[in-house]
């Protein structure tokens, strides 16, 4: 069986159009250098691998364990271009909204093993 190359969406794809909203001023410095760091990918196969390349590559890039970390929000330098909240990354947009709308995007199927894991 052949894999149909026009078929194959780049993980890239899911950043346009951006959010409309955001949750601080870093937030949409990280979303392009999310967009960046993926641009060659493939999107994954399912919701759960989607989510965790989008979550992987985001605490490389941002430097903190999304899941583990209890702060809404860090401060970072590179993502700091201006403004009052400057480099700060509003981690509770990125769990709550801006990485599930990510997943969303890919229109990949859930894993039915995880549909009861939460």
């Amino acid at each position: 069986m052949t894999r149909d190359r026009a078929a194959v969406v780049k993980m890239s794809e899911l950043f346009d159009p951006g959010p409309g909203r955001w949750g601080l001023r870093g937030d949409p410095h990280v979303w392009q250098a999310l967009r960046e760091a993926l641009s060659g990918r493939d999107v994954p196969p399912s919701a759960e691998a989607v989510a965790a390349l989008l979550r992987s590559t985001f605490e490389e890039l941002v430097e903190v364990d999304l899941l583990g970390e209890p702060a809404p929000h860090v401060y970072r330098e590179r993502y700091a271009h201006g403004g009052m909240s400057g480099g700060m990354v509003h981690l509770d947009t990125w769990r709550y909204r801006l990485l599930p709308l990510l997943v969303e995007r890919s229109g990949r199927p859930r894993d039915p093993r995880t549909l009861l894991a939460r």
